[in-house]
């Protein structure tokens, strides 16, 4: 299935393949920064604590990759001030990992960006999350101070959306 291209469509954070992609994103990271698998009672807590309902018109987009007609990936976007958007829940199922859905979930990100009036995208990430790092850095991000002070932020990427 690696020839199978990505559709990527803005989504209702409310949707159940929104819901649901956002949960596996979650325990995931939750899962890798713990070192171990969390439970179900601590991912309902992780998922309630960052649940992505700003990720709405007009001030965000929430966006779902599917290859071969399978819920692969999830990106989103918000503004968080004049002309900036952060880049938030980045997310490939492991089985579409390789496929090239990370990049074309990042632009899709960025082209939600612009239309909500954004000319700079930022984003934050943990030092464990190697693979995002080198999503950020393949697709045109970098590294920039920290401009937040979040818990698990650990490096802070910028890019100029031209």
């Amino acid at each position: 299935m690696k020839d199978v291209d990505w559709i990527i469509t803005e989504t209702a954070v409310e949707h159940p393949d929104a819901v649901a992609i956002m949960r596996e994103y979650m325990d995931e990271v939750a899962s890798r920064y713990f070192g171990r698998p969390v439970s179900e009672a601590e991912l309902t807590q992780y998922v309630a604590e960052e649940p992505g309902t700003d990720l709405v018109a007009p001030t965000g987009a929430f966006l779902i990759g599917r290859r071969g007609g399978q819920v692969a990936g999830c990106a989103g976007t918000r503004v968080v001030a004049p002309g900036v958007s952060e880049l938030t829940k980045v997310f490939v199922k492991p089985a579409h990992r390789g496929t090239g859905g990370g990049p074309r979930l990042v632009a899709a990100a960025e082209d939600a960006a612009r239309r909500l009036g954004s000319t700079l995208m930022r984003l934050d990430t943990r030092h464990d999350l190697v693979e995002a790092r080198a999503l950020y850095a393949k697709t045109g991000y970098a590294e920039v101070e920290p401009f937040n002070d979040e818990q698990f932020a650990e490096h802070w990427f910028a890019k100029a959306l031209s």
